[in-house]
């Protein structure tokens, strides 16, 4: 639907140029444009046209006060971008859904104990939250020392060593 919209732009921009010529009042044609860019964005759902609907009524209104087209259109330009940069982190973080952790999920960046040496080419064993897990490391890690879980690599716990004054 996206190549859509980009050659529903390139139609409007064209009868944009056309009506100016013949000197005809620019706000019916932005209204028309974002009522269009509404009915996209409605059957889309993707949040593709929204940003321009917007920037459409912004010049609807501009076009009011001036009827230089290059003052419309910049408006229409920069306000849709202002709209994108604005509304769309705000949408993800209301409309997506939220990743819950999982109980794996839970050990990540906890400390653990290691109760087996872990080498670079053995797996060795780290004790946390009461459970045993293999564990993987770029480097040796001696038995009993403490190991922070960076990630969960298939089965195993990717850790890395804490060194005493970390700890603190």
């Amino acid at each position: 639907m996206k190549g859509y919209t980009f050659d529903f732009m390139r139609f409007f921009f064209f009868i944009l140029f056309h009506t100016m010529k013949r000197g005809e009042k620019m706000a019916e044609v932005w209204i028309v444009f974002c009522l269009i860019l509404v009915i996209i964005e409605l059957t889309t759902v993707n949040l593709v046209s929204v940003w321009f609907a917007f920037g459409a009524l912004v010049a609807s209104i501009v076009s009011i006060f001036t009827d230089q087209i290059i003052i419309q259109v910049g408006v229409f330009v920069v306000t849709s971008i202002l709209a994108f940069l604005a509304i769309r982190p705000l949408a993800h973080k209301y409309i997506l859904p939220k990743v819950e952790k999982t109980n794996l999920d839970r050990v990540i960046g906890k400390i653990g104990l290691v109760t087996e040496p872990i080498t670079r080419l053995e797996p060795g064993e780290v004790k946390v939250d009461g459970k045993r897990w293999s564990a993987i490391a770029n480097k040796k890690i001696k038995k009993d020392s403490k190991v922070e879980i960076l990630a969960i690599d298939g089965v195993k716990l990717v850790v890395k060593e804490i060194k005493e004054e970390e700890e603190k």
